[in-house]
């Protein structure tokens, strides 16, 4: 008899953003993100420049390497646009509405290693103003997910300031590189 688990509607749209993200063309990860809104997906997106700007793989380096700009830190200096961003704008180009739907997020490093991700400051900004409800991200485990939603930001910026949030990107990156 054929093995018939199915993986889970999340296990699911995470791997569709895992194979996204590998059309990523930063140096430090490869993000893919999908949004989907009753069981369709209606966006997709994966770090990489703006469109028709050179990337950091046309480039040949990443300039916040360069610098040593630790993960989750001063993204003003980063070529790329965010995975997330990028589904967000894509969808706003198809003139496709996120509200109530659900993001997925999938990220590896460099070297090719699951890591836990979680959206930075200004995605989540993003995303709370998009309207999306829910944020389904992959962790470090393989088959593991973190799932946020999105009022539970917006109650917890409410009472503590944006930067007390328990989830922030690149904090396991920044100790294996030695950033911080």
């Amino acid at each position: 008899m054929a093995d018939t688990k199915r993986p889970s509607k999340d296990q699911y749209y995470l791997n569709i953003a895992k194979e996204i993200g590998e059309r990523s063309t930063c140096f430090r990860a490869k993000n893919g993100a999908i949004i989907v809104r009753d069981d369709q997906i209606i966006a997709t997106g994966y770090i990489g420049a703006p469109r028709k700007t050179k990337d950091c793989l046309e480039r040949g380096n990443c300039l916040r390497d360069k610098l040593k700009i630790p993960h989750g830190e001063r993204y003003e200096l980063c070529r790329s646009v965010h995975a997330e961003q990028n589904a967000i704008i894509n969808a706003a180009r198809a003139g496709v509405s996120l509200y109530g739907g659900a993001l997925y997020l999938h990220s590896k490093d460099r070297e090719g290693n699951r890591v836990s991700t979680y959206p930075c400051y200004f995605c989540k900004r993003m995303i709370i103003n998009a309207g999306i409800e829910r944020v389904v991200c992959s962790e470090k485990e393989e088959n593991n997910m973190r799932i946020f939603y999105v009022k539970d930001w917006v109650e917890e910026w409410r009472e503590k300031d944006i930067v007390d949030d328990k989830y922030q990107y690149g904090e396991d990156q920044n100790q294996k590189e030695g950033l911080k």
